[in-house]
């Protein structure tokens, strides 16, 4: 009888222990997100201390590579509202140190470029700082639950990063490119073009195609599920 009750105990914890890793399956996709912990972008930026010192209504774009540990590798900071330059730096200063939680492409981690737009302002006399993760104006407009599609680095994806032309550049400078960019719920390119270049007739526009000719992404989420979308992908590109 006492076996028995001991074969029966066994089997229920070996249950529960596959019932626990079936839950903990990894997703087929899951963006980078920044999370909540105290290394999250969003708790590394010092709004009280941006406040101190007279930032007012701002906002950056910001875009940053995230390793598969969730450690930002590289940044580029862009697009800036007249008057955000102290909220700039702050981004660039917390990016340094930020830690995101890491995206997922065919159930494995994978590193990603992830988009992010910053808004501070000051409400009743207190800071106020926001987060999303896309560049859409609209979906920023509306404040929605959206972000946008993210380039993977590595797996099946052709994507390897920016590559800076300097080879074909005759003076090295910022420069930054808009692709209109259709990915599907899949995370397969639809549609790839360049809508504009600054500085123009620099090659910049050639150096972006290329770079994401037959890449694949993390598919654009929506109140958290994956979905088709149409964007504007700001490509920055900054000489080494």
């Amino acid at each position: 009888m006492r076996g028995a009750v001991f074969l029966c105990a066994t089997f229920l914890f070996l249950c529960a222990i596959f019932a626990v890793e079936a839950e903990l399956a990894p997703p087929r996709f899951r963006p980078a997100v920044l999370g909540s912990g105290p290394t999250s972008l969003v708790n590394q930026i010092d709004t009280q201390d941006l406040f101190k010192k007279g930032q007012k209504e701002g906002a950056i774009m910001f875009c940053c590579r995230v390793a598969t540990t969730g450690e930002v590798v590289w940044y580029a900071t862009y697009l800036p509202v007249p008057g955000s330059d102290l909220l700039e730096k702050e981004v660039r200063k917390r990016l340094d140190k930020a830690r995101l939680a890491p995206a997922i492409y065919q159930y494995k981690p994978v590193e990603v470029l992830f988009y992010g737009t910053v808004f501070f302002s000051v409400v009743d006399g207190k800071p106020r700082l926001q987060i999303f993760a896309n560049q859409e104006a609209a979906e920023l407009k509306a404040a929605n639950d959206f972000i946008g599609p993210q380039p993977v680095i590595g797996a099946d994806s052709k994507f390897t990063g920016l590559h800076y032309p300097a080879e074909r550049m005759p003076v090295l400078v910022k420069g930054l490119v808009r692709l209109a960019l259709k990915v599907d719920v899949a995370g397969k390119v639809q549609e790839l073009r360049a809508v504009s270049e600054e500085p123009p007739l620099l090659g910049l526009s050639r150096a972006a195609i290329s770079d994401f000719d037959h890449a694949k992404f993390i598919p654009a989420f929506r109140d958290g599920d994956p979905v088709e979308s149409s964007v504007l992908l700001p490509v920055p590109y900054e000489p080494e």
